[in-house]
């Protein structure tokens, strides 16, 4: 149903295109394509019933089917094909589910490309799976740097953001700003044990100290965090910041413990590793105001993230996170290379993708790199809007600077042995 509804209001605005195209009409719909069973299938595996249900979700599935939609409607019946679908899991945030979900996807169902996928440990199995299967993976969800690291390979791509961009935006950048001691409280698992490392090592670069640090379990199915948050004042020197690497509704439940400890008042800030748009909609500003953190997209930072935003909507009834829009350009990015190469053969397309430059919706100053696989783009510092502030629902930051792609993320590391 929701695949129906998007393909209507893509064609009731087929002339307007939100990412760019190759160049050409690539070719038509002919007996001389090599395609794989004559079609297309994209995979998203992701969270849909847990912790990052809102960042990503069935939502992240609505963008990808928006991306086909929005194919179709530019290229009509000089697409490659128009026999395109998509298939969804549920990973559960298990690795083990992931794994055998992947496989499933490429093996049974016939998937071309595996997208999304958060929960660093989950990606790191797929990474795994993706190479095994000679198959495509562009990560959205996940932030460990491992995946351009020593984790790297052929057919793995690391789309939307990591580690290294929210640690040097934010981490660095409050640091600066005057807090210096740190209390960092990260979950424990592949993607805090890297936050943590990340985080400290931009807080020490920029001249600040890592107090103390403790990890919490994951997923903390008590939602209890009190343990943590009421060592943090207690500490000698007590921290200037509490540096929460938590996400999803993980981040919800620390942030309102936060509150109700009232640690600000107690002289110890808030800072944030990951948080969404959903996360501030669901703890609401009031709760986060004044909160700086790293974001790699906004909805409302122009117009034409806004007009995405509300064709999203329309489909959705939310606004999209960075999460939504990094899956809608990562689907409409592989569905351009493989239009304008006429094959979704996964070592041809491999090849378009190393070193593209790209602008879309999502991509500002995109570039994938050909060393490691890391798609670098302009990232965002933003900071919680005060209620008092707010002029319209989901608007609810401001972005402070923009963080250049050169500057947002790490150079190619040796880790990574293509």
């Amino acid at each position: 149903m929701a695949m129906r509804r998007t393909a209507g209001l893509a064609a009731a605005s087929a002339a307007v295109v939100l990412v760019a195209g190759c160049g050409g009409g690539g070719p038509k719909a002919s007996g001389d394509q090599k395609l794989t069973d004559d079609k297309i299938v994209l995979g998203v595996l992701n969270d849909q019933s847990g912790v990052y249900l809102e960042l990503s979700g069935k939502n992240s599935v609505r963008a990808v089917e928006l991306a086909v939609a929005d194919f179709k409607a530019k290229y009509g019946d000089k697409a490659v094909t128009t026999n395109i679908s998509v298939e969804t899991a549920d990973h559960q945030n298990k690795p083990d589910i992931a794994n055998t979900k992947a496989a499933e996807m490429y093996d049974r169902k016939a998937v071309d490309l595996i997208l999304d996928v958060p929960t660093s440990s989950a990606a790191e199995k797929v990474a795994d799976v993706a190479k095994e299967k000679k198959k495509l993976y562009f990560n959205i969800g996940a932030a460990t740097t491992t995946l351009t690291g020593a984790k790297c390979n052929k057919y793995t791509f690391h789309y939307a953001y990591d580690t290294y961009m929210l640690a040097n935006g934010t981490g660095r950048n409050t640091t600066e700003q005057g807090a210096k001691n740190w209390y960092v409280l990260y979950p424990n698992y592949q993607f805090g044990q890297d936050m943590e490392k990340s985080f400290s090592a931009a807080i020490t670069s920029a001249g600040g100290r890592v107090v103390a640090k403790d990890a919490a379990p994951f997923p903390n199915t008590s939602g209890d965090y009190s343990t943590y948050l009421l060592k943090a004042p207690t500490l000698n020197p007590k921290p200037d910041v509490l540096g929460t690497m938590q996400a999803g509704a993980e981040l919800v439940n620390v942030v309102k413990q936060y509150n109700e400890f009232k640690l600000r008042d107690k002289g110890v800030g808030l800072a944030v590793g990951l948080m969404s748009l959903t996360d501030i909609h669901s703890l609401t500003p009031a709760a986060l105001a004044g909160t700086t953190y790293t974001d790699a997209w906004y909805w409302n930072f122009d117009a034409k993230n806004r007009e995405f935003a509300d064709r999203f909507q329309k489909e959705t009834g939310t606004r999209p996170t960075f999460a939504h829009a990094a899956n809608y350009s990562a689907a409409m990015q592989y569905l351009e290379v493989v239009q304008a190469a006429g094959t979704d053969d996964a070592d041809t397309v491999v090849k378009q993708l190393e070193g593209k430059t790209v602008e879309d919706v999502f991509l500002r100053n995109g570039k994938i790199r050909a060393e490691d696989h890391r798609v670098v783009h302009d990232a965002y510092l933003a900071q919680v809007k005060p209620a008092a502030e707010v002029a319209e629902p989901w608007d609810y930051v401001k972005i402070l600077k923009t963080i250049p792609a050169a500057e947002a993320f790490r150079a190619p590391s040796a880790d990574c042995r293509m």
